[in-house]
């Protein structure tokens, strides 16, 4: 179990660093070539390479990271039972939704997130719906104190604020990937809420909610009792992606986009703290009980 820990820790530096690297890319060196003129052979082959790669390394860092930390933490069955249908389910919606344009809108994924399954969907966007998936859920199962004896509605809300959170961090990572001086992917249509579809929003959180649905129906009336030490992990994944998305954002593109950042800031940076502030006293609680 220390082994998996160090491995874990291991694996969440590696996701903060590359998504340092990430920022540095996006925001500096690509936007000046002569940087890249002036480098080495070797350097100007690194970059090409992390140019190739470099958007799914920092996700695959981050599911390695939250994979083993459910692991250490819940056993391998309940962290599968999150793990499988979010993939799936969030592929199936992709996968749809670049066919059809349903639920998300009209959309079709550039290069730079790894190979795409059925020439559609990057293999790493399932594995991005999984591990923010899973610290989004668990943050609100653990804030709103779900147990044994918890009743249904209390099960439901923290679905409901899973997904919310969830699509709170889309507000800045919509505009970041698709509207940037560099974009992952891009909408067919104009959008009516700072270029977005408003259905692009209702996609994320009806994926987000379904799928933590199917988890919470795995997961039962599983008591789970975790300190802020024990959520400091996935609190961290949540503000470091979220920070990805808003930095490019806030740097690339116009004043308007603020607005959406604040959002993303009220409706899930904000009550993501507080979920991982009150998770301490949760857990005294029930212990005491």
């Amino acid at each position: 179990m220390k082994q998996l820990m160090i491995t874990d820790r291991y694996l969440l530096l590696g996701h903060i660093l590359s998504t340092v690297f990430g920022l540095a890319g996006l925001l500096i060196v690509l936007p000046n070539p002569e940087i890249i003129v002036g480098l080495p052979p070797i350097g100007q082959t690194l970059f090409q390479w992390s140019v190739a790669g470099g958007g799914a390394i920092y996700i695959i860092f981050g599911a390695l990271a939250v994979f083993l930390y459910g692991i250490r933490n819940f056993g391998i069955f309940t962290t599968l039972a999150f793990m499988l249908p979010s993939v799936f389910l969030s592929l199936s919606s992709e996968l749809l939704g670049t066919s059809t344009g349903f639920p998300f809108g009209d959309y079709t994924y550039l290069s730079g997130l790894g190979y795409k399954i059925a020439g559609l969907v990057p293999f790493t966007i399932p594995l991005s719906w999984f591990y923010m998936g899973f610290v989004c859920y668990l943050l609100a199962r653990c804030g709103l104190q779900v147990n044994s004896s918890s009743s249904w509605m209390r099960h439901v809300g923290a679905i409901a604020i899973g997904a919310i959170l969830l699509t709170a961090w889309d507000l800045v990572l919509d505009p970041a990937m698709s509207q940037a001086s560099f974009p992952f992917w891009l909408f067919q249509e104009e959008g009516s809420f700072f270029g977005m579809p408003y259905r692009n929003l209702m996609g994320w959180f009806g994926t987000g909610a379904i799928y933590m649905t199917v988890a919470a129906l795995f997961w039962g009336k599983k008591t789970i009792l975790l300190s802020r030490q024990q959520l400091n992990l996935p609190l961290i994944i949540y503000l470091v992606n979220f920070a990805f998305g808003a930095t490019i954002t806030v740097i690339c593109l116009d004043s308007r986009f603020l607005l959406p950042t604040g959002l993303s800031i009220l409706l899930g940076v904000v009550p993501a703290i507080i979920f991982w502030w009150i998770s301490e006293a949760n857990k005294l609680r029930l212990t005491n009980s």
